[in-house]
């Protein structure tokens, strides 16, 4: 199995080489950029990069910013890990499509485990090639491609979903009606369990219903069931 690869950034020198020394301590193969522009320059000659690592105050543009930027071009791991710890960064940090938020300081050891779960959850490489089969799901007018993640809107519109967002999606589609708990949805989205007010699956569906929902009062597809979760109200017209 090929060595994952990690790119940390990090303008704080001490925090940057710590990490460094931590993930290669693990097995992975670390590469560093201190800003945005590092960071690109480093993805376009590392197309391997299997996750990233970065903290959102950076010199330059910030990493909400760069996070955009990212999004826009690969769907590869996302973590910030950064001192800035209130909700709201924490949720724009997920809405732009981040797939963990750390604060710091933080604990190594469930730095290092949050890391191999994103990695291991994304596949051995940075762009997942299949997924469980090769079809597509149609459902009122939409279309959701297993192998590319592309989300095709009844006007001919595909746009790739983060890897968060499809496997929730996914999920629902495989059982239309049926209520998913939040905490079924976090552990099949992030393999993780649910923490006290985390609210990573409420950012997740609020990003899933803007890409098809008119009105969030109204739900189309995805219905909120307060007190146990969200089901797919919709229907699938092949699978």
């Amino acid at each position: 199995m090929q060595t994952p690869v990690i790119l940390i950034v990090e303008d704080e020198d001490v925090t940057r080489l710590n990490l460094v020394s931590l993930f290669e301590a693990e097995g992975y193969k670390v590469i560093e950029a201190i800003d945005g522009d590092d960071m690109h320059e480093k993805l376009t000659s590392n197309d391997d990069v299997n996750c990233v690592i970065m903290d959102i105050n950076l010199p330059g543009k910030n990493g909400l910013i760069l996070a955009r930027e990212l999004r826009q071009k690969k769907n590869i791991g996302l973590i910030f890990l950064t001192g800035r710890d209130n909700d709201v960064d924490r949720i724009l940090g997920l809405e732009i499509g981040a797939d963990d938020y750390v604060t710091k300081p933080f604990n190594p050891r469930e730095l290092t485990i949050r890391v191999r779960n994103l990695i291991s959850r994304t596949g051995s490489s940075p762009e997942e090639s299949s997924i469980d089969s090769n079809g597509v799901i149609t459902f009122n007018g939409w279309e959701l491609d297993e192998n590319s993640r592309c989300l095709t809107s009844p006007t001919g519109e595909a746009k790739r979903l983060p890897k968060g967002e499809y496997r929730a999606l996914r999920l629902m589609l495989d059982s239309p009606g049926r209520i998913f708990s939040r905490e079924q949805l976090i552990k099949h989205m992030t393999g993780r369990e649910l923490r006290a007010n985390d609210r990573t699956v409420d950012v997740t569906i609020r990003r899933i219903r803007k890409h098809f929902e008119t009105d969030n009062n109204t739900p189309e597809l995805i219905s909120t069931i307060h007190g146990e979760g969200y089901r797919f109200i919709g229907k699938i017209d092949s699978q």
